[in-house]
């Protein structure tokens, strides 16, 4: 079997940091290749490189048996490379055929009836489900990603470069993306994915490229592959891929919320009137789909979020149902905090609400206890040692302590945010997304972490994407849709047949187990 991609010997580096040293690997035209690694460990660099955003240092890219000079993504384009990012690239006020018309090249003409008939003959070759017409901001994340995949083919892209795409959706749009993706192989079209989750590279996967501290570790055939072997060669050594779910000791009430309703800036309802219980010693898993109310409930009981009248978080202290209970809703985190209330939060946005990029990890580390000193001084024993301690204890990759977290990969900014808040000895742990872009043995150490804070008594919410890691890891799941508790479910009893659907279809009425 021809290749459509081989790299020989790629070198890239940014300063002093070396993201790819001497890689060399193929892709094989009519195949899908998954792309592993630890996070650092170069993946999402050299797939730029393959895209045109990087430029190689030393080392060369052949397409199709042809040696390649790829120094913009519109070199990648004009070889029949496509790439989708997590982060789409459309106009949400335009239709999808208006964004599709976007990637015309100049000397083509704008006709927008020729472009909806083309766009559709590839919508019906490759079993596309996509209404041309409707606006960007009326799509759900599965039909955005489908747009961008076909905005590709339709620049005539032969090999496509698939950044995390199952991250947001749910079991039955991975499953519709996946007979896709199928589709496109047997058309002869080459794919490559980056992803974190091992049960899909194997369920969809050729072979699997892995890299290790940013070189070549090898390619392995799916078929005969199982997780641990995979992840093995990612790290170099055994790791056990097992979550433990420790039943709750001596659970008692500690958040109450009731009618919990927002509004956001534009007058939309992404919370209406969500009512359930928290306790102490367990972990409340929340499932939806991106954008139906996760991230305004977590900033709502973190005094970040207004909220509508009627609205309730009671804060239970301990067992008993009195006078010490306080009230959360009407309080900025300060006020919460002063109270004596230990609530720790792991925002979805992490440079722009978790950390401030600028700073280094020591600073950061600072910003959770800068206020309770009683001198002018701020005391930076303390937090260069807890720095020190979690780029121990989460492997975090950087140059030095004192470098600025924005020069740091996505995953190791998120490690840093999680052991910061861990570290705070919370009696509520609140987290967004807390493995998202993490390795498959960071995501482990993680899981781990939230379990000892569960046998400590802390109650855990645990907004995740991974239906999988949700079952496994959480004792009750409360399933939004549509800004509303459309269900709690015991995460030892259901399947993720049974949240994906309750994530897609309202109910007439929310469920309590």
């Amino acid at each position: 079997m021809q290749n459509a991609i081989e790299l020989r010997h790629i070198t890239k580096t940014f300063g002093r940091v070396v993201a790819n040293h001497d890689v060399s690997l193929d892709v094989r035209r009519g195949e899908i290749l998954s792309v592993l690694g630890e996070n650092g460990s170069g993946k999402t660099t050299l797939m730029n490189m393959i895209a045109g955003i990087y430029y190689p240092d030393s080392g060369e890219i052949y397409v199709n048996g042809q040696l390649a000079e790829i120094r913009s993504p519109k070199d990648a384009y004009a070889l029949g490379i496509g790439m989708v990012h997590q982060h789409f690239k459309l106009i949400d006020v335009f239709t999808a055929c208006e964004n599709i018309a976007l990637v015309l090249d100049k000397r083509e003409k704008y006709d927008l009836k020729a472009i909806r008939k083309k766009a559709q003959a590839i919508c019906e070759k490759y079993a596309f489900d996509i209404d041309l017409d409707q606006k960007v901001y009326e799509m759900s994340v599965s039909q955005k990603q489908t747009l961008e995949i076909i905005k590709m083919l339709y620049r005539g892209a032969e090999i496509l470069i698939l950044d995390e795409p199952t991250a947001v959706l749910t079991p039955q749009e991975t499953e519709k993306l996946f007979a896709v993706m199928r589709n496109m192989r047997a058309d002869g079209k080459s794919i490559l994915i980056i992803t974190h989750k091992l049960h899909e590279v194997l369920s969809i996967s050729d072979r699997v490229a892995i890299l290790r501290k940013g070189e070549y570790a090898g390619t392995v055939e799916t078929q005969g592959a199982t997780e641990a072997m995979l992840t093995e060669l990612m790290v170099g050594k055994k790791v056990e891929l097992n979550i433990e779910r420790p039943e709750p000791i001596n659970p008692h009430l500690r958040l109450s919320v009731h009618n919990l309703s927002v509004t956001n800036a534009e007058g939309v309802r992404v919370l209406d009137q969500l009512s359930f219980e928290v306790f102490s010693g367990e972990i409340l898993g929340i499932a939806g789909i991106s954008g139906n109310g996760q991230k305004e409930l977590l900033e709502a009981i973190a005094g970040l979020q207004a909220t509508e009248p009627h609205s309730s978080v009671v804060y239970y202290p301990d067992d008993d149902r009195d006078s010490t209970a306080e009230q959360l809703i009407g309080k900025n985190p300060k006020a919460i905090r002063d109270m004596g209330v230990h609530l720790s939060f792991v925002p979805e946005d992490r440079l722009g609400m978790g950390l401030v990029g600028s700073m280094d990890m020591v600073d950061n580390m600072m910003l959770k206890s800068y206020g309770a000193g009683h001198s002018p001084i701020a005391d930076r024993k303390a937090p260069r040692h807890l720095a020190e301690e979690i780029r121990e204890e989460l492997a975090v990759v950087t140059p030095s302590i004192h470098t600025p977290v924005s020069r740091l990969s996505g995953g190791n900014v998120q490690k840093v945010l999680v052991g910061r808040e861990i570290a705070a000895s919370p009696s509520v742990l609140m987290t967004a997304y807390a493995v998202r872009g993490l390795d498959i043995n960071t995501s482990y150490t993680i899981y781990h972490l939230l379990n000892e804070q569960k046998k400590r008594g802390v109650a855990i919410i645990y907004v995740g994407e991974d239906l999988d890691v949700l079952i496994d890891l959480c004792d009750r799941i409360l399933v939004l849709c549509g800004g509303r508790n459309n269900g709690i479910v015991d995460g030892r009893k259901t399947t993720k047949e049974e949240v994906g659907l309750l994530m897609t279809r309202l109910q007439n009425k929310g469920g309590v187990a």
